[in-house]
């Protein structure tokens, strides 16, 4: 039976920060994207278990991700760079490596097949958020989702941020403008108008939406005229 307990009821309960009652306000967010699909079939990855180098502790958001998508053919699956294998239970696995480490990750989404969703809630560093970011979309569905959190570390020296667009913000913000690479032309010597060529997250990417410290992207197929 799929449980009707809210997404902040659930973080509360397990005891995560992601609702307001713990540290962020993630959870009308999660709501509004993820509650369409709680009671589908998904394969759900998260980066980051929590609980740091301590073997027994984390792990909450992945019983938290067990329970609101508690269809029983749904899978949570996580990657830590300490080992956290003690955590694991049924229909949760968990793999140890970094998340900077473009041959782990796609030794971890070679077993695990496409996936629906992939939340980041790992390391924080901006150059790792960038890299896991580009080595992971492309292990998406069509119509999946990926999610940042905790982009206020962006603007924080020590996670490798700064407060000009040269951070992980502005790397997601400038996809903004692929939403519309069809609208965008340059004009050469003799004003003749050439449409901006697309890359990879130009044709893939459908919709992107900010909130307070999280972004959710949206995976699909962005070569269809509206």
């Amino acid at each position: 039976m799929i449980t009707m307990e809210t997404f902040k009821e659930l973080s509360n309960k397990h005891k995560c920060d992601k609702a307001a009652d713990g540290h962020h306000t993630y959870d009308l967010a999660y709501e509004r994207h993820f509650e369409p699909i709680r009671d589908k079939e998904i394969k759900l990855l998260e980066i980051g278990v929590g609980g740091y180098d301590n073997p027994t502790e984390g792990g909450c958001s992945l019983r938290l991700w067990k329970e609101y998508f508690a269809n029983p053919n749904t899978q949570i699956y996580s990657i830590d760079i300490f080992e956290k294998s003690a955590i694991q239970e049924d229909r949760i696995k968990i793999w140890q490596g970094s998340q900077s480490d473009v041959g782990f990750l796609n030794s971890v989404t070679n077993e695990t097949g496409e996936l629906d969703i992939i939340v980041e809630d790992g390391s924080h560093v901006n150059s790792d958020i960038i890299t896991s970011f580009k080595a992971l979309f492309p292990k998406l569905k069509t119509g999946g989702i990926y999610v940042i959190e905790d982009l206020q570390t962006a603007y924080w020296k020590h996670y490798g941020g700064s407060k000009d667009e040269n951070n992980a913000v502005g790397f997601f913000k400038n996809f903004i403008h692929g939403l519309n690479y069809k609208e965008q032309a340059t004009e050469d010597r003799n004003d003749a108008v050439e449409v901006k060529e697309p890359d990879y997250y130009d044709l893939n990417i459908v919709s992107i939406h900010f909130y307070h410290n999280i972004v959710f992207i949206q995976k699909g197929n962005n070569s269809v005229t509206a």
